[in-house]
């Protein structure tokens, strides 16, 4: 996890053949366009490893709106560092928090994951690089995830550090990985490595290269080509809608436990350990 940056809400519009345009942000975090095949590519870009702090999920959140707005068949989403998908969330929203900003923070989390995990358009993760805990929740909630080969990992690795991972987290997981294999990875906080990521359907393909990863989702999306798209939507959020159900009738709930959780004496202790740790490290 990596500290805070300040950021300038950004104003945009999804422009074809590439194109894009953006205002009131000198350094978007991330970037969408929408390519000559009509496919929206939505980049994070929150350097070095896009830490998932407010503005990063707001923007995030906003871009969605954006694809589902312009009626855009596809997204895919992706990263601009070389190594790092998503580092998952950033430690210092949690830590000594503004308990308004707190509150907004979850709340967007919960949005993102609603609006991604239910989008009706096509949805795909071109994974370039490590991916875990909200990196791992980002890509699993995508329809079809390419994961570039390497010395990367991914997973749901919260109880590793002492953390519970929210019920919709866990419901995601046990949504795209066989239910046997999700509860030893959520028990033990396993972070896969690519091969046994692909072995047991944690990702779909693994690609050579980040330009390979997004071929590859792209060739999944070409599938639906000749199936009629509300047939297509409709299946798909009939299968996902008892995830999505549990956590629109708990979202109040969920907050308050999120609260709760950063507003513990003890985890704040850990917190202060765990950045100081981080701070020494980096003078080394």
């Amino acid at each position: 996890m990596y500290l805070l940056r300040p950021a300038a809400y950004n104003v945009r519009r999804i422009v074809p053949n590439g194109l894009r345009t953006m205002a009131g942000q000198a350094d978007p975090l991330t970037d969408l366009k929408v390519d000559n095949d009509g496919v929206a590519i939505l980049t994070m870009q929150r350097m070095p490893v896009n830490s998932l702090n407010l503005d990063l999920l707001q923007d995030l959140s906003n871009s969605f709106d954006e694809v589902a707005k312009n009626k855009t068949r596809a997204m895919i989403l992706t990263s601009a560092s070389p190594t790092v998908f998503s580092a998952g969330l950033d430690i210092m929203e949690m830590y000594k928090p503004d308990l308004k900003r707190a509150e907004a923070f979850w709340s967007t989390l919960q949005e993102v994951w609603l609006k991604l995990f239910g989008a009706n358009f096509i949805t795909a993760a071109a994974i370039n690089g490590h991916s875990p805990a909200g990196g791992c929740l980002l890509s699993m909630s995508c329809e079809y995830r390419a994961m570039v080969a390497g010395k990367y990992s991914i997973g749901l690795n919260e109880t590793a550090l002492g953390i519970i991972a929210p019920p919709w987290f866990m419901d995601t997981m046990c949504h795209t990985i066989p239910m046997r294999q999700a509860e030893l990875a959520l028990t033990t906080g396993k972070l896969f490595p690519v091969d046994e990521a692909l072995k047991v359907g944690l990702i779909d393909e693994i690609a050579t290269d980040k330009d390979d990863a997004i071929a590859k989702c792209k060739a999944f999306i070409k599938k639906f080509d000749r199936i009629p798209p509300l047939a297509r939507s409709i299946t798909k959020l009939s299968i996902r809608e008892g995830p999505l159900k549990r956590l629109q009738a708990t979202r109040k709930e969920d907050v308050a436990e999120f609260i709760k959780y950063v507003g513990n004496p003890k985890i704040q202790q850990g917190l202060e350990m765990y950045i100081q740790a981080m701070k020494q490290k980096a003078k080394k």
